[in-house]
């Protein structure tokens, strides 16, 4: 059995405003709003989730609403920027589009020679990326086509996540020996992991790579403090319970704490700490976010885990009321009336 990841599944960061949020990443990056759910753990507060048309791991990115959390500060330790694929021929398409929409960028600038990025903040301060790279041309399967972006300028899931780090050859020991990535290039402080293209990966999995993680290695820099614009988790995608359960015995084995098999309903979690202090997840990629409502369905309604589901009326008049996306069509003929 293969006991390596498949890349990134999920990446998970906080938010203090929900409506600001939808609003942001749906509206303003073209997002599908995939599902409108509760913080399993602490239900009073949603979780929301982004992603490609059927919110398919590899390309979701997922908020915690905790407006009485602290302010992030930035620092080693943490994921400090979440990345995003688009095509290579996009970068002026965004460009003109922050402009317009008065987002601050920095760039384009290259990073290893064949990526040109773009450097973004979301409005608490969640630092992003736009990569433009050759290997989007092939990610365009499932791109949301309702949503207000081109479809050939629209992002295709994420590029890539980067871990500050005090030091990097303990993080980079559980990345390599543990979770399967291979080292591939170095510019600098910045070390460069991915998961190579594995033999018996199906089609579709292998067209959602999003198999990098850059670490970047901060000694001088002080620790992170994670809350409101910071990065809480990255998932890392395995396609089987029984792979997860390899993986867990093999993350057990080289020392480190983890946490019994979690049920989230969507996918079941494995969550520890590698050696640097980033939370790291392993996620299944089944059930997957369809299993409680239809594709076109998806995001559309709040939807609760069957063990919530007696909460339901309490949990409604505590959350606050945010307005869902509407599709493209939708809202186009909404204007016209």
């Amino acid at each position: 059995m293969n006991r390596d990841v498949f890349g990134i599944h999920h990446v998970t960061a906080i938010t203090s405003d929900p409506q600001r949020n939808i609003d942001f990443y749906a509206k303003n990056l073209g997002l599908r709003f995939v599902k409108l759910t509760v913080n399993q753990d602490d239900p009073t507060s949603y979780h929301l989730y982004y992603g490609d048309e059927l919110g398919l791991p590899g390309t979701i990115l997922t908020f915690f609403h905790w407006p009485d959390a602290p302010k992030g500060r930035r620092g080693t330790s943490e994921v400090i920027a979440t990345s995003f694929l688009i095509p290579e021929n996009s970068i002026n398409y965004w460009i003109d589009r922050f402009k317009s929409k008065q987002i601050e960028f920095r760039g384009p600038y290259k990073r290893f020679e064949d990526e040109q990025v773009i450097t973004l903040y979301d409005p608490d301060g969640l630092e992003l990326e736009l990569v433009a790279h050759r290997p989007a041309e092939d990610q365009s399967v499932n791109v949301w086509k309702e949503g207000p972006i081109p479809i050939e300028h629209a992002i295709r899931g994420f590029h890539s996540v980067t871990l500050s780090e005090e030091g990097y050859d303990r993080t980079a020991s559980v990345l390599t020996d543990e979770l399967g990535f291979m080292p591939t290039r170095q510019d600098g402080s910045r070390f460069r992991y991915e998961i190579p293209t594995a033999s018996g990966v199906t089609r579709g999995e292998e067209a959602r790579r999003a198999n990098i993680v850059d670490v970047l290695c901060l000694p001088d820099t002080q620790h992170a403090v994670i809350g409101i614009g910071s990065v809480h988790h990255v998932a890392w995608r395995t396609p089987t319970d029984a792979q997860q359960k390899v993986l867990r015995h093999n993350i057990l084995r080289a020392g480190l704490n983890a946490t019994p098999v979690i049920d989230r309903f969507y996918f079941h979690s494995v969550y520890f700490r590698e050696p640097g202090g980033v939370l790291f997840e392993i996620a299944t990629n089944p059930p997957g976010f369809m299993v409680d409502e239809k594709a076109e369905g998806l995001g559309t309604r709040l939807v609760l885990p069957p063990w919530l589901e007696y909460m339901r009326k309490d949990l409604e008049k505590v959350l606050p009321r945010v307005c869902l996306p509407k599709k493209e069509k939708e809202q186009q003929e909404l204007n016209k009336q």
